[in-house]
């Protein structure tokens, strides 16, 4: 079964992370095992610390929700070497009666080429204007004849190569094989065996018959095989005894990888018209088959959306999902979905207090590790509990999981928001840790926040900052784009910008200069910033 992921919002933060992970760890503890947190970029250094200080690896990164191959509900049939015989690969066919071809694979698993029911009955009908073999293991021969193999010589040959007679009665041997390079076919035709093993033909084959008593010590050459077929059935037979390699298709083939999206693939298919495709893996191996059926009803990804709802906060080809359920405590955006869905938005400080609250509903404790990292993730999106979207909920549920972790709240946001903004990073890693589009009333900008304990000293990277967002705005088509400096100590926000002057001003309130104000009490960007904004743009 293909997983559930559980996915927080783009450039995600610590409760984005913690919430799906949480989210998760519930849902499978639950029973419910299909179920798999996700993430869609980069881990800011504080998430890295919160999950290091807890025991915990990153979550899965996904880089779109756009079906692919891999979610189609294609065949995987069997997968035969190069070295399998026509008559193998005849029966496989055979006995998989819509198969429409086989792959057909090196050693190692990768593609050799393809083998279609036309490839064998074009063969088939070469064989009637030239009756040769050309180089087939003895093995096969064997194999196909159902023979054995009598009388082996030391210098006996491993590969047979000749032109195909069936010999007849001896009244018109002279009219028979006369060439060493010769595949001779006979029943209990005394003569004729002898004449071939005189001869030293590279191959006898003896039908429904033994070798003379007479003919035994014979000295010879030639490859000798017993089977029970007669001879006009072991003739057609002979020819199946061929490696399939020397037939299959290997020139021009069309693949698909696993990754390939379906919309690519449809384009391709409806040009190429071929009956079937081989599907290769990452490491170029033989996954299946795909055909022109598979396309019209691909299986769409499932997926749980956590911290947010805003389509250009989520993942990319999120409208070619099924979303289950959307758990948040954002505004409610523009995400729709075609049946109902489960729900639960509230007015919280952070996701993971909603997820905790979930576990407590359902009688569930979280490990020590789990409640250490829900603690984290709820002091760090409540800024240590500064945010003016905080609640008595939030504090409720980081003191509760702080307890089960027996860690202190307030020495894990010292040590989280230290981290928040190292001197030393480049101010592009900065400015994108905590980075949201928004699309409001006509206006598409981006808004950073950086929490951080030392606003003035990031301060003095201030024209590093604005020249890495003027190239953003630029690039992106932006109207706008607003740097969050909101400083813990500080209680407050120094506000960075590029675009209208007079939209900052009457958002806020303030006299702006040099592309910067301070905001006293300002600690959330979803509730003192961007309500400012759409009030102001109707």
């Amino acid at each position: 079964m293909d997983p559930i992921y559980v996915t927080g919002h783009r450039n995600p933060d610590t409760d984005s992370i913690v919430s799906a992970m949480a989210y998760a760890a519930l849902r499978n503890t639950l029973g419910d095992r299909e179920y798999q947190a996700a993430r869609l970029g980069h881990i800011s250094d504080e998430t890295h610390l919160v999950l290091d200080r807890f025991g915990f690896q990153p979550p899965v990164l996904i880089k779109s929700m756009y079906t692919q191959v891999r979610d189609l509900e294609y065949d995987t049939p069997p997968v035969l070497g190069a070295a399998v015989t026509v008559s193998r690969a005849w029966s496989v066919l055979q006995e998989n009666g819509s198969l429409p071809g086989i792959p057909v694979a090196n050693d190692d698993g990768t593609l050799y080429g393809m083998l279609l029911p036309e490839d064998i009955a074009e063969y088939d009908m070469q064989t009637i204007y030239t009756p040769r073999l050309d180089r087939v293991p003895v093995f096969n021969l064997l194999s196909v004849l159902e023979g054995k193999l009598l009388g082996e010589a030391e210098d006996s040959v491993d590969l047979i190569s000749g032109e195909v007679i069936i010999a007849l009665p001896q009244s018109r041997e002279s009219l028979l094989f006369s060439q060493t390079d010769s595949v001779v076919i006979c029943g209990h035709q005394p003569d004729l065996i002898r004449r071939a093993l005189e001869l030293n033909v590279n191959c006898l084959v003896l039908c429904q018959t033994e070798l003379p008593e007479e003919l035994r010590n014979l000295e010879t050459r030639t490859c000798i095989i017993s089977t029970p077929c007669d001879a006009y059935r072991a003739v057609r037979l002979i020819y199946h005894s061929s490696p399939i390699g020397r037939i299959c298709r290997r020139e021009k083939l069309v693949t698909f990888h696993l990754s390939d999206l379906v919309d690519d693939v449809r384009e391709i298919v409806l040009k190429e018209r071929a009956s079937c495709y081989p599907i290769l893996d990452e490491n170029e191996k033989i996954a299946g088959l795909l055909y022109q059926n598979h396309l019209l009803r691909p299986r769409r990804k499932r997926v749980v959306l956590v911290d947010h709802n805003e389509r250009a906060q989520s993942v990319p080809g999120l409208e070619e999902a099924q979303i289950l359920e959307i758990i948040d405590h954002h505004r409610l955006a523009d995400i729709q979905t075609t049946n109902p869905i489960y729900v639960r938005n509230e007015p919280v400080g952070s996701t993971t207090t909603i997820v905790a609250s979930m576990f407590q509903e359902r009688g569930l404790m979280p490990s020590e590790h789990m409640a250490g990292l829900m603690a984290a993730a709820i002091v760090s999106d409540t800024v240590m509990f500064k945010s003016p979207t905080c609640t008595p909920q939030d504090r409720r549920m980081a003191a509760r999981m702080a307890r089960i972790a027996n860690v202190s709240l307030d020495e894990l946001g010292k040590a989280i928001f230290s981290a928040s903004a190292s001197e030393d990073r480049p101010v592009e890693d900065l400015l994108f840790t905590d980075f949201k589009e928004f699309h409001i009333a006509g206006h598409f900008f981006g808004v950073s926040q950086i929490t951080c304990v030392d606003s003035p000293h990031l301060l003095t990277r201030k024209d590093e900052f604005l020249a890495v967002m003027r190239q953003t705005m630029e690039e992106k088509g932006y109207s706008m784009i607003i740097l969050m400096l909101t400083d813990v100590l500080l209680e407050g926000t120094q506000l960075i910008y590029l675009g209208d002057e007079d939209t900052i001003r009457h958002a806020f309130n303030v006299d702006v200069r040099d592309n910067e104000v301070f905001l006293p009490k300002v600690m959330s960007r979803k509730k003192q910033i961007i309500p400012m904004l759409t009030a102001l743009w109707g």
